[in-house]
């Protein structure tokens, strides 16, 4: 019980003190659940982010609900998914009923423009991190440069791309092409 209340009290705190969503996340759930905790390997944490963006859902539910799932099975799971969705639905509740009365302040305005500058530099280093733990080599560059543009410049739906991408890896593999 006791793993139970650190694995929810932990995504609690990733749920409450991240903004931007699921990859600005990312970097807070890997410090917790890699570096500091050990529920999951390194290698383990690229492979939940490929799955968490591949399935439907919010990439940190999805995130929460795998690492909780490898960290203490099926209750794990529920645990860290109530955990991070928990103080997301606080916020919102709260937001929601003052915002109204808020949202033209000059103060609350400002305040946003920081978060939403903290945010990106969130995701930056989650891509980074990312980058870092990625093979590098003329397939996986071709990968990066291909999605790239098919999401940016074509516009593509993203569960395409990730079809194409997995096909391309499998063929990859398989053949050995690049």
């Amino acid at each position: 019980m006791k793993k139970l209340f650190t694995i929810f009290w932990t995504f609690f705190k990733i749920g409450l003190f991240t903004f931007g969503g699921g990859y600005a996340m990312v970097s807070l759930i890997e410090r917790e659940v890699v570096e500091k905790h050990h529920w999951i390997e390194e290698d383990e944490m690229i492979d939940m982010i490929a799955i968490a963006e591949s399935t439907p859902g919010p990439i940190a539910i999805n995130s929460a609900t795998f690492a909780g799932y490898q960290a203490c099975g099926f209750l794990g799971a529920c645990f860290a998914t109530l955990g991070v969705v928990f103080p997301s639905f606080i916020i919102i509740v709260i937001v929601s009923l003052a915002y109204k009365q808020c949202a033209s302040l000059t103060i609350i305005k400002d305040a946003f423009v920081g978060v939403r500058a903290a945010v990106l530099a969130l995701i930056i280093k989650t891509l980074c991190s990312l980058f870092m733990k990625t093979d590098h080599n003329r397939f996986s560059y071709f990968i990066m440069f291909l999605s790239f543009v098919l999401c940016a410049v074509l516009n593509m739906e993203v569960i395409y791309i990730i079809i194409i991408c997995a096909i391309l890896g499998i063929v990859q593999e398989k053949w050995r092409i690049l």
